[in-house]
């Protein structure tokens, strides 16, 4: 693990001055902008770039050869693989714990829980994909461990980040398994708990660890490294737990 003095963050924009690219998972997108504003009070003349997208194609990308200095993963088992594949400059570190959610843009009885997949009523179900979105593994490991999984799969929409999904649950689908994150952004703002969102049963699926991690392609490794301490910081740790995540000391 990379043990960085706290003070790091607070210095001078001077000492990091430049441009920093980072990969992002898609579900701190809605964070996003809060973070990056923060960030600036103590780094004005740091210009932070933010590409987003499903943590499994990132990680395909700094793979082979993405300019990102900075990744900030959906769950640990990416950064990790980087780590073990000598990409990284040490070890990920959790940086926050997210959670699943019901959502759908009709009033819903979400008293049903799982069951209410089930539902005559339900013909579209939005998930993140799978095989390459963290938030998707989560929610189809939910679905098996409330075995409804084989009955409701042929209702599946698939997203191929969190914030693809989110779209689908609004427009294309009767109700999403999303980010509760996603809860939390102004787009989402006017549905309410209890009536168009529930959080999903945490006993259903493996807590959902998302990492950071620094890069071996980083061009400005000071900068980088000031990001990555803030996004351990309590500033940053306050941020994320306005939309909805879980953060650790």
């Amino acid at each position: 693990m990379i043990k960085l003095p706290i003070t790091l963050a607070f210095l001078t924009s001077t000492l990091f001055a430049g441009e920093i690219t980072i990969a992002v998972a898609a579900n701190v997108s809605y964070a996003m902008d809060e973070l990056k504003a923060e960030f600036k009070k103590s780094h004005p003349e740091t210009k932070v770039n933010v590409i987003l997208g499903g943590s499994g194609k990132l990680t395909a990308q700094i793979r082979n050869g993405a300019p990102y200095g900075l990744f900030m993963s959906a769950d640990m088992r990416y950064p990790q693989a980087l780590y073990d594949d000598n990409l990284t400059l040490g070890a990920p570190h959790v940086y926050a714990q997210g959670a699943l959610a019901f959502f759908s843009v009709k009033p819903q009885d979400f008293s049903q829980g799982m069951k209410l997949l089930n539902s005559e009523q339900i013909h579209k179900i939005a998930i993140a994909n799978p095989k390459t979105a963290p938030y998707g593994k989560a929610a189809v490991e939910a679905m098996q461990n409330a075995k409804v999984y084989d009955a409701i799969k042929a209702k599946f929409v698939y997203g191929e980040s969190i914030s693809q999904t989110v779209s689908y649950a609004v427009v294309a689908a009767d109700l999403g398994i999303i980010a509760k994150s996603s809860l939390f952004s102004s787009n989402l703002s006017q549905y309410k708990e209890g009536v168009n969102w529930a959080s999903v049963d945490p006993a259903l699926y493996t807590p959902i660890k998302q990492g950071v991690v620094l890069l071996k392609t980083s061009n400005d490794q000071d900068a980088y490294r000031a990001f990555y301490t803030f996004m351990l910081s309590e500033q940053a740790k306050n941020i994320l737990k306005r939309y909805g995540y879980t953060t650790y000391e």
